[in-house]
């Protein structure tokens, strides 16, 4: 584990937003006179740091960031002063206009009417800006440029793809210093690069971006998580389910999630023979994408008056032989599991009922999205789903909350908060009633209050169907990942017209409630290796164990020793090669292995073990019976550390 946590933000004369805000303006500024012609896009302050994106001819290189901070330093010390100056929105456009600024004359459209337009200037140069900013350049403050990355304008995959610089400002020269070796820390950390040393996962652009392939060291890792989860829902009373890849639009359709998540899923898969004909015929990409969003009015008529409201509007009703039928690559579970729910009758005395999968989901990311294993494109989720009672919702819901809380607990992450995302009143995207949509959101907040941690009501960032509750892990370094999710969903019941039979012998609408404690796997298993910076817990570890013999001679001794420990279950390492011992031991904690057993003369007559720990020259010489008490202990109890250090040092025998 590390200490290692990003600078703080001091107070200074002004927030430390609105310096990096001003900071940036001063890199662009720098930027514009060195490299004439460039366009520019937006440059805001974020969370460590800012950002400014350019349209230049060609990439930035180290040489030429080192250029900027040169010519920006140059500017500062003429400690030029920050004017805010309003302007008419039509003059404003004429002015950028003018300097063929067409990103910025885009931007104007972007400003609603009736607020004002303002430029910030310093020196010779402006920018559209709505501030704030600090006062003047000749302040006392310390920044550096730190990478070059690419980024659409806007973030439309479609529009020019612009050259983004990071960089970071703080006001005194020690937080900036402190700030830095933070970073190179999260750089260590990387999972794309501790990944590749431990050689847990490879993307493969043969197999495509975004789609990751795990190796068996990885696939330990996945596997260790998955039972782990899997025996805590067992005992909870969940219900292993398995459901297909794909599933038929009508399907999506009746749920919500086609259209609502249209633009992050994968086309519409359309049966061969069809597409033939639909080709003959003539059919355009436009009118087949028209005939695949299309639902008949039988189809329409029946969802509409489920759920009370127009949720399919006249625009897609179709005649039903313009119709065309296609299957979709699953973005959910959820529809899944509730046909299976829908496939038999249930009493009031069934509920609730709670079905859980890991089951693989697709979401189209953009290219210039995915990254690594935190950004994918098909991934498995911990996906259980709970069909209850209404007088079910609350313990229910403390039931996920307390599992969230266990794996969280299990794998050291004690520093989170809780957001609850609610409905914006305003907003189209939402599907239900408001009662449902009050009681449902009541539910979350009231779970919230039982935690014992920070929490806060996030308006605007609830699913389509219905509120959630999001756990916000800040890692051993410091950052903060959105981990596990729980969502109250009264509308899915609803949309396909789920029920059970009550004590009264009448039918009732169950509620459903959705729950993922790791999420994406793919993206949970990412945040661990950056966690643990690959040094992961005994348990959890690919290689569990080294095995080195002092000499070649000794070797018989750790043959059986491997086998004995694999007999018990644990994963080993016998480094049998020719090599020198130190070099082994090197190369076994290269690969972060929890422990490594060195044997020689000594140890092979006495039967005793010399165990070294990963991360440390000291070692102790123990009975190999209590060093397997040991890792039982560490594996059964899932343990985050290695136990006790030595009490003091001794040297292997040859």
């Amino acid at each position: 584990m590390s200490d290692s946590q990003a600078a703080p933000q001091v107070a200074g004369p002004f927030p430390l937003s609105t310096l990096r805000h001003s900071v940036s303006h001063l890199m662009a500024s720098a930027v514009a006179k060195l490299f004439p012609g460039v366009q520019f896009g937006f440059g805001p302050a974020i969370e460590h740091g800012f950002y400014y994106d350019f349209d230049v001819a060609q990439p930035f290189s180290d040489e030429d960031l080192k250029a900027i901070e040169k010519e920006m330093r140059r500017i500062a010390k003429t400690a030029p002063k920050l004017v805010c100056v309003e302007v008419d929105r039509e003059v404003a456009k004429q002015r950028l206009a003018a300097k063929g600024q067409s990103y910025k004359v885009e931007a104007i459209d972007l400003i609603p009417v009736g607020e004002k337009i303002t430029f910030y200037q310093h020196a010779d140069w402006e920018d559209l800006c709505e501030g704030p900013h600090i006062d003047h350049f000749g302040r006392d403050f310390h920044f550096k440029l730190l990478n070059v990355a690419g980024a659409y304008w806007r973030g439309d995959e479609k529009r020019p793809q612009m050259k983004r610089v990071y960089g970071t400002a703080f006001w005194s020269f020690e937080e900036l210093e402190k700030h830095l070796r933070w970073l190179e820390e999260v750089k260590e950390r990387d999972h794309r690069v501790v990944g590749k040393q431990l050689r847990l996962f490879h993307i493969d652009e043969m197999v495509g971006q975004g789609l990751v392939l795990w190796t068996p060291h990885g696939s330990i890792i996945r596997g260790e998580l998955q039972a782990f989860i899997s025996e805590e829902l067992r005992r909870q009373g969940y219900h292993q389910v398995y459901t297909p890849h794909i599933g038929k639009l009508d399907l999506y359709k009746t749920s919500g999630h086609f259209p609502y998540y249209k633009e992050s899923q994968f086309p519409a898969i359309v049966e061969a023979d069809a597409l033939a004909k639909l080709s003959d015929e003539g059919c355009s990409c436009a009118e087949l994408t028209s005939r695949l969003d299309g639902v008949s009015a039988h189809f329409a008529s029946t969802l509409n008056a489920r759920t009370g409201r127009e949720v399919v509007g006249k625009d897609k009703v179709l005649p039903d032989e313009k119709l065309v039928d296609g299957y979709l690559l699953k973005p959910m579970n959820c529809p899944h599991h509730i046909r299976i729910y829908a496939s038999s009758p249930h009493s009031y005395r069934d509920l609730p009922v709670r079905l859980a999968e890991f089951g693989t989901v697709y979401r189209w990311e953009q290219s210039g999205e995915s990254g690594g294993v935190t950004r994918v494109r098909g991934f498995p989720q911990d996906d259980a789903h709970l069909f209850v009672r209404e007088d079910q919702v609350a313990q229910e819901l403390l039931g996920c909350l307390s599992l969230v809380k266990l794996v969280f607990g299990t794998l050291g992450m004690h520093d989170y908060r809780v957001r609850v995302s609610l409905r914006d009143p305003d907003g189209a995207k939402y599907v239900g009633s408001p009662e449902n949509w009050d009681k449902a959101e009541e539910a979350c907040r009231a779970a919230a209050r039982t935690l014992g941690v920070p929490w806060e009501e996030v308006p605007g960032e609830a699913a389509f169907y219905g509120p959630k509750i999001d756990f916000i892990v800040r890692d051993v370094i410091g950052r903060s990942w959105q981990l596990g999710t729980v969502q109250v969903d009264y509308n899915g019941p609803i949309r396909f017209d789920l029920t059970y039979t009550g004590a009264d012998n009448h039918k009732h609408r169950p509620v459903m409630i959705h729950r993922a404690p790791f999420g994406s796997m793919e993206r949970f298993v990412g945040v661990l290796i950056e966690h643990f910076g690959g040094r992961f817990p005994f348990w959890l570890s690919p290689v569990q164990v080294a095995l080195i013999p002092i000499r070649e001679d000794h070797a018989p001794y750790c043959v059986e020793l491997e086998a004995l420990l694999k007999a018990e279950g644990f994963r080993v390492d016998a480094m049998l090669e020719p090599s020198h011992m130190n070099n082994k031991i090197k190369e076994a904690q290269k690969q972060r292995v929890p422990f490594m057993l060195v044997a020689g003369e000594r140890e092979a007559a006495e039967r005793t073990v010399t165990v070294r720990r990963r991360d440390t020259r000291e070692q102790e010489t123990v009975p190999f019976e209590q060093f397997l008490a040991l890792a039982r202990r560490l594996r059964d109890g899932r343990g985050l550390d290695l136990g006790p250090a030595p009490a003091s040092a001794t040297k292997p025998q040859g």
